[in-house]
């Protein structure tokens, strides 16, 4: 579900006008060009993630990206919000299991066969 959830948010990003991605992140002290990079690590992340391939790496790499996003969008509205804003529960949830893909050095199916039958390593 990690990747599936992933794609769906970067996809949006590019079917709602990623230009207007990118003034958003510019709105909220972010480099605009910075929501380039996110949508298409969301996107081709959430691909990956969902076959197989370089799951350990696009796991660090969504938890470095909920990570920002806790710290510029939701951090300052607390773990459940603050009745205005959305809290950062479900950022720090996905955060958490990109960041368990890395740790525990995960594979995929995909990961997996070329460990073993490309490289001949297990």
């Amino acid at each position: 579900m990690l990747g599936v959830t992933f794609f769906a948010h970067g996809l949006a990003k590019f079917q709602s006008g990623i230009d207007n991605v990118a003034g958003w992140f510019t709105s909220i002290g972010l480099p605009g060009g910075l929501a380039y990079g996110v949508a298409t690590v969301e996107l081709v992340g959430g691909i990956l993630l969902i076959i197989g391939l370089g799951v350990r790496y696009v796991g660090l790499l969504f938890a470095l990206i909920l990570a920002g996003a806790i710290v510029k969008v939701n951090g300052a509205a607390g773990l459940l919000g603050d009745g205005k804003n959305p809290g950062y529960e479900l950022d720090l949830a996905l955060l958490s299991m990109g960041a368990y893909l890395f740790v525990v050095k995960a594979e995929g199916y995909i990961d997996r066969f070329l460990k073993e039958k490309v490289m001949k390593t297990k």
